[in-house]
This record gives structure tokens, C-alpha cells and sequence, in this order.
């Protein structure tokens, strides 16, 4: 029987490759998008709807968490102005790998982890560290700390982003990330223009 584990899903690109190797080492992903983040709205409806369509092109069970947005503001408060990889990305991570840490729990579901994980423009170290501190401040969980980079599945996600033709943002997700690359775009429509299959997410 495969071992169930939950997986915090950020957007489809990300996940793809992740989930197939979780179905072909006999894993089942129970998958949990949990992005407050994400703004604006509509930016995170649309990355939730092609995680739940290619959730549910699988089989694949998807839970979705309560979209808090002005909670999670107030939570970064103060590091609005930090750098991508700053104290807030760090930040960032704890409240929502402590959301899919009390998801698992509740579950009664182990082992815990995040497509986070796959980005390289994502620290690792940060990610790490909130997953284990995620852990420790449940009980029965554990955070799978697996480097999802490697392994061929950078290779195997642009595939599959080609095969499903999957919506591929180009800022990370929050509106500090989106000012940034607008920003260096020096347009902010420029953002939101259907990205190339080669760019990458979070």
C-alpha cells in the first residue's frame, strides 16, 4: 500500500514532476495548497485552479486552505521591504508549513513536505528550517527535508509543463515579490503577460 504523505503544493509547474515521482516510488501525495501569500487574488485562484486540475487529472485527492490573506500580512508586518531570500521568505515558510504540519496531524498522516523545495530561487536552508520548525511545534509529524531539485526533475517539470501547458507565473507570489519583478520589468503588465514554458515559478 503506498505510504500517504502530504504535500504542500505552491503552483502546478512546481508540483508536477514532484507528485509523478511520488506515484512511481509509492508515495500517495495528499495535496494541500496552502499560499496566503499569493496576491492578488485572482493571481492565486488561478494557481490553485491548475493545481486542482491536474490534481484531479490524476486521481490525486487536494484539500485547500482558507485564503488569509490580510492574516498573513500582518504576520510578515515590519519585513515588507526585505529581499527575496530575506527574513521574510523565512517567515513566510513558517506559516505555511505550520499549516500543512497541523493538516498532516490532523490527518493523522506522518511525514509532511513542499514543492517550495524544488525552486532554485528558494533557499533551501530557509525552507528547511521552517519545515522543522513546523514539525516541532506539532506532535507526530515529521518534515521530509528532501532537495527536490535533483534528480532529473528540473528536467522532468519543463516537460511537463509543456505536456499540460500549465500556467507559469513569473514573480513568486506576493505582492513585495510582484513589485520587484515589475520593477526590474519597469511594467507591471509586464508581469502578468502569459510567461515563456521556460521561466521558472514559485
Amino acid at each position: 500500500m503506498p505510504t500517504p504523505i502530504v504535500l504542500h503544493c505552491c503552483c502546478a509547474p512546481c508540483s508536477s514532476a514532484i507528485i509523478e515521482w511520488m506515484l512511481q516510488n509509492d508515495y500517495l501525495p495528499i495535496i494541500y495548497y496552502c499560499n496566503p501569500n499569493i496576491y492578488p487574488q485572482q493571481e492565486y485562484l488561478i494557481r490553485r485552479d491548475e493545481c486542482t486540475r491536474y490534481a484531479h487529472q490524476l486521481g490525486l485527492e487536494i484539500v485547500e486552505d482558507d485564503y488569509q490573506h490580510e492574516e498573513w500580512l500582518a504576520f510578515i508586518r515590519g519585513l515588507e521591504k526585505e529581499p527575496e531570500r530575506g527574513s521574510r521568505c523565512l517567515e513566510c515558510f513558517k506559516w505555511r508549513l505550520l499549516k500543512t504540519a497541523k493538516f498532516a496531524q490532523s490527518r493523522g498522516i506522518e511525514a509532511f513536505t513542499t514543492t517550495l523545495a524544488s525552486s532554485r530561487w528558494k533557499s533551501l536552508e530557509q525552507i528547511n528550517i521552517a519545515g522543522a520548525w513546523a514539525s516541532a511545534q506539532t506532535t507526530g509529524t515529521r518534515f521530509w527535508d528532501k532537495n527536490w531539485r535533483k534528480g532529473g526533475l528540473q528536467e522532468r517539470r519543463n516537460q511537463l509543463l509543456a505536456i499540460n501547458g500549465f500556467y507559469n507565473q513569473q514573480y513568486c507570489g506576493c505582492e513585495f515579490s510582484f513589485r520587484g519583478q515589475a520593477v526590474d520589468s519597469k511594467s507591471e503588465s509586464a508581469v502578468y503577460s502569459k510567461p515563456l514554458a521556460d521561466s521558472h515559478s514559485k
